[in-house]
């Protein structure tokens, strides 16, 4: 498969399959995912895998918190900042809203809204749960580089047959993910991310988020 191909397939999975990934296979993306470009080839990424009961037991633990904190708990970073600017804020209400236009939820449908969220901690039904940690050590720069080495994982995956979707949302969950990972204090969870089969028959796997154009976000200088 092709990069460009990879890239244009890409879609963020919102329900698997239960069918079960060969390690393996989760191996060796990871493998090829630390290939990745770090500055200073720091590679200041760190993952923990989890599946079978060991994922079982988070997500029914999570299930648990959230009838407490239905939105999740205070997160370690800001996972958006405060103020979004109007073009930003508009490209994410966007997302959302095509999302349960997808599903047909209705705005006023509150409690449903809430169960489709509550399923991202449900991995959305996959069967693998890959969470990424940054040290607490590192800048900028460095989230940069666990950005790029996520990228090559879901792209990776694609060329394995396998969805995915980079999960941000478990930042509010980091206590208990950390409870299950066994993570050092000295790491700080950035994101999960859902890994399996994608089930085609689920209408919200039609969702493809749209890409703004080029002239919005490219300046060509110096050029005929």
């Amino acid at each position: 498969m092709k990069i460009s191909e990879a890239l244009d397939k890409r879609k963020s999975c919102r329900s698997f399959l239960s069918k079960k990934v060969d390690k393996k296979i989760i191996e060796n993306i990871i493998k090829q995912a630390a290939k990745s470009p770090s500055g200073g080839n720091l590679q200041p990424w760190n993952v923990f895998v989890l599946s079978d009961k060991n994922l079982t037991n988070l997500i029914k633990e999570v299930k648990k918190e959230l009838l407490k904190f239905p939105k999740g708990h205070p997160t370690e970073y800001e996972i958006y900042p405060k103020n979004l600017s109007e073009i930003y804020f508009e490209r994410r209400f966007k997302c959302g809203e095509d999302m349960y236009s997808i599903l047909n939820i209705k705005r006023e449908e509150k409690e449903k809204r809430r169960e489709q969220f509550r399923k991202n901690f449900e991995l959305f039904g996959a069967p693998v749960g890959i969470f990424v940690y940054i040290d607490r050590t590192m800048g900028y720069p460095q989230w940069s580089d666990v950005g790029m080495f996520i990228q090559s994982i879901l792209l990776l995956a694609l060329e394995n047959n396998l969805h995915t979707c980079a999960q941000e949302s478990w930042a509010s969950f980091h206590n208990l993910v950390n409870k299950h990972t066994k993570a050092p204090k000295n790491l700080m969870l950035f994101c999960g991310i859902a890994i399996g089969y994608m089930d085609t028959s689920n209408k919200i796997n039609e969702l493809k988020t749209e890409r703004t154009s080029l002239n919005e976000i490219a300046r060509f200088i110096g050029f005929d």
